[in-house]
Parts: structure tokens; C-alpha cells; sequence
């Protein structure tokens, strides 16, 4: 093991190949649910350096674990605990190398995070879409090996539709530049979709060629009360209606998080005098300058007059708008404050939402009598965050017990709907039993295919996905 390290540190600097307690950071997640070992965390500052730590690792047979900002919620970037493998982080690798107004892209390194990609884009008159709450510390590199949606997904599509062009490192060091900037290339198979979703398993993502948008010239957004989700339905058949492709965001909320939020974040306030069941948070983006709060404020008059809302209000100021996405983006981190959470991140037709609420809601409680339902997400996409917090009479390791119970009951009713086990946090290590029980077996055995062609060895973020 030493003389590896050695070898690493030759390839990258002895500073940039960490051990012992400065792998700490690296080797656990999120939500603590996974920890892992490894031998050392190399941290290359170019695609040639990435080349050759798998080059190294390939002829030594070491296992290699792709990292990116570690803000993955499924264990996917964490080793196991042999402490065998190494972990990659692509943290020093930020540059962004061009950008074409013209192509209406740029071409940016895998460690940038999503927050310095938007300003990026911004510098540039651009704008880079994806939104997430964790794009401070999320990189673009991870966005794509998870496939990442967020609040946009309705408008701009998830990443895969925001990338035109990928530079890979395979498992044995050859690197594939596909960074083309060509929008129409018929030249074979389209072999960056392998590679987004991928988790690390086919490969290193070392750049990317993003796309760019007009930066909207308005925003209107405006929080509404309902009473239940048909009525969410029904709102969102009319804004479709109404706004067309101006929709940039629609979100459903349950009071129960709005709660949450208020009582564990100093700062913020209830958005309507008085509770409703559930809320909408929708926001409207133009390129027109005027125009936009008309067409807002004539979709929530109809919206209160056909009874589809109960209140609504509308944002007059950066600062309310802001407010009101607050209230939304903490939701998640709020709801650890409350004991134990079993989360759920799956997707089913739009359509069937409502049903699927009131089903999933039904059984879970029959299971774990006093469980607090707080499903809330991407109503306009499909996808809900379908969320349970402990009874409050019951033990946090009680309750975290029932997970695979409670999980399968999710699960069962989501693939009934046609739905999917997972919209956009990916497979890792939480999710591999399912995906192997859920996942259509011809398709499993393409995926096993391809996995085998790309990485023969097996050493690329083994355990994750399969």
C-alpha cells in the first residue's frame, strides 16, 4: 500500500493525496448513513492527472471511488470499509475552459460546483438552470453522474438534457473527448448518456459541455393555499394553460413541512394569514420585460374563482421571492430537526399523484400508526420527495427500523402507478436490492453488458448501482 501511495503522490504531489484523519470529510455523507474506508483520497488537478491515477489503479487492480461535492443521498460517492479503494475527488478541478455565445454553451470541469457554474453563466448574459438547494457545495461532475433534476425540470429538463458533450476517464486511463458543441451529430451511438446517471461506474467525468439560456428579464412567482392535491392538479392544467413554457417552477408543499420550517428556522413567516392543507409554490419566468405579473395575477384570479385556491399571495419584491423559496429549500434539512425520517425519492405519471398520495398515506399509517407524512417536491415533473417523520410517541430507532418496511410499502404502490424508485438521487449503495428487484430484468442485463465492457476489472465505485 505504501509504494501505491507513493505512486499517487508522484502523479499529483504529495499534498494532494490525503490519509488518515484528513479523509474524514470524504468518507461519510450527508445524512450520515454511510461510512466508508479507504486507502487515501487523491485529489487530481487535470484530466492528465485523472488519467494516470487510473492508469495506476488499473494495473494494480485498486478500486477507484469517484467523488464530487459529497452531497449524495444514497451513498453513492462513499467507499465501503475495507478500506481498499481510493477515493478520486475532482475538488481541484474547476476551470471553466470556454465559453461560446454563439453555441449557447460552455465548457466547464467536473469539481466546479452548480453555484459557480451559475455565475458562470450570468457573467456571460447566461443562464445555466438546474437549481438545487445544495448547489453551493454539489459539482457539476456529481450533477451528472446522478442525473440530477431540482425545481427547473418542468421548464429546462433534468442534467441529461442540459449536456451536450462530456469528457470521460475510463477505468483503464484511456480518456474519451467527447466535448463537441454540435447539436446535431449522427456519427453512432450518443455515449455521454452512458455516462450521466452512470454513478462512477463506467468511468470518470472530468468536463462537460453545459448548455446556456436567455436570462429571463422576469420573475413572478406567487405562493397559493389549496385544499388538497387534485386541486394542485387542476392548478397546474390551468398555468399550463395559461403560461405555457413560462412555467419554471411548480411545487407542491404539505402544511406539516410549511411547520417544520417555521419552527426550526428563525427568520421566516407564514406566507398566508391564515393554514390551508397544502400549498403551491409556482413561479413564472419570461424574456419579455412586461407582461409577466399581469398574466400571474389573471392566472391566480381564475385559479380563486373556479375554487382551485383558497389564498394566494404574490411576490412584490426580490426579497419576498426569496422568502417564499425558503420556505421550500429548507424543508428538507427541517425535517432531521423533527427525529427520525424515512425518505423516499421516487416518481410516478403526474396524472396519478393525488392517488398515489392518498394511497401511499393510507398504508403507511396502517403500518406505523402516528407516522407524520411530509410529501412535498416536483408536482409539474412527477417527482415527490415522499417523506415520513416519527410519531411523536415513538423512539428514533424504533422508528428507523421500519425502514425496509415502510420503504416496500412506498415502493410497491410507486411501481404499481408505473412510477420509478428513484427520480433523481440515483441508485449507490441504498438502493441496489431494489433496483434488482424492481428494474426490468432484460434491462439489468444490458446494464451488466455494458458495465463489463467499460470496466472489465470491476474497479470503478464497486457496489454502487449493481
Amino acid at each position: 500500500m505504501a509504494d501505491f501511495v507513493e505512486i499517487l503522490q508522484h502523479i499529483v504531489g504529495a499534498a494532494h493525496v490525503l490519509q488518515g484523519v484528513d479523509t474524514d470529510g470524504f468518507l461519510t455523507e450527508p445524512r450520515h448513513k454511510f461510512h466508508g474506508a479507504a486507502r487515501c483520497v487523491v485529489r487530481p488537478g487535470s484530466t492528465l492527472e485523472v488519467s494516470r491515477i487510473l492508469q495506476a489503479c488499473y494495473a494494480a487492480g485498486v478500486c477507484v471511488v469517484p467523488q464530487g461535492g459529497n452531497t449524495g443521498l444514497v451513498g453513492g460517492q462513499i467507499p465501503d470499509v475495507s478500506g481498499e479503494a481510493i477515493v478520486v475527488s475532482l475538488s481541484r478541478m474547476k476551470a471553466v475552459r470556454s465559453v461560446d455565445l454563439a453555441s449557447n454553451v460552455m465548457v466547464v470541469e467536473a469539481g466546479l460546483t452548480l453555484a459557480e457554474a451559475h455565475v458562470a453563466a450570468d457573467s456571460a448574459g447566461r443562464l445555466f438552470p438546474l437549481s438545487l438547494a445544495s448547489q453551493g457545495s454539489c459539482s457539476i461532475g456529481g450533477n451528472m453522474a446522478t442525473n440530477a433534476g431540482g425545481t427547473g425540470v418542468i421548464a429546462y429538463g433534468n442534467m441529461r438534457d442540459l449536456v451536450q458533450g462530456v469528457e470521460v476517464v475510463l477505468a483503464d486511463g484511456r480518456v474519451m473527448n467527447g466535448l463537441s458543441m454540435l447539436k446535431k451529430d449522427n456519427t453512432g451511438y450518443d455515449l455521454k448518456h452512458l455516462f450521466m446517471g452512470s454513478e462512477g461506474t463506467l468511468g470518470v467525468i472530468t468536463a462537460a459541455v453545459l448548455k446556456l439560456y436567455p436570462k429571463p428579464k422576469s420573475i413572478e412567482v406567487a405562493f397559493l393555499g389549496l385544499e388538497s392535491p387534485p386541486k394542485a392538479l387542476q392548478l397546474l392544467n390551468l398555468a399550463r394553460a395559461s403560461a405555457g413554457g413560462q412555467i419554471t417552477a411548480f411545487e407542491l408543499i404539505p402544511r406539516i413541512g410549511i411547520e417544520f420550517v417555521l419552527k426550526h428556522a428563525s427568520g421566516t413567516r407564514d406566507p398566508l394569514e391564515k393554514s390551508y392543507p397544502w400549498y403551491v409554490l409556482l413561479e413564472l419566468s419570461s424574456q419579455n420585460q412586461h407582461g409577466l405579473d399581469e398574466l400571474l395575477q389573471g392566472l391566480v384570479e381564475e385559479a380563486l374563482s373556479a375554487s382551485l385556491v383558497e389564498d394566494a399571495v404574490m411576490a412584490q419584491n426580490i426579497a419576498q421571492r426569496l422568502s417564499f423559496w425558503q420556505l421550500r429549500e429548507l424543508m428538507s434539512d427541517v425535517q432531521g430537526r423533527e427525529g427520525g425520517s424515512i425518505k423516499n425519492d421516487i416518481s410516478v405519471p403526474v396524472a396519478v399523484i393525488p392517488e398515489f398520495l392518498d394511497r401511499v398515506s393510507s398504508a403507511v399509517l396502517r403500518a406505523v400508526p402516528g407516522a407524520r407524512m411530509v410529501p412535498f417536491g416536483h408536482l409539474g415533473d412527477g417527482n415527490i420527495h415522499c417523506n415520513i417523520s416519527q410519531p411523536l410517541s415513538m423512539a428514533k430507532e424504533d422508528f428507523l427500523a421500519c425502514w425496509d418496511e415502510v420503504t416496500d410499502i412506498v415502493n410497491e404502490i410507486v411501481i404499481s402507478f408505473g412510477g420509478s424508485i428513484s427520480a433523481e438521487h440515483g441508485i449507490g449503495q441504498l438502493k441496489t436490492k431494489l433496483l434488482r428487484k424492481y428494474k426490468d430484468p432484460v434491462a439489468l442485463d444490458i446494464m451488466r453488458t455494458i458495465k463489463a465492457g467499460l470496466d472489465p476489472k470491476g474497479i470503478m465505485n464497486p457496489g454502487k448501482v449493481f
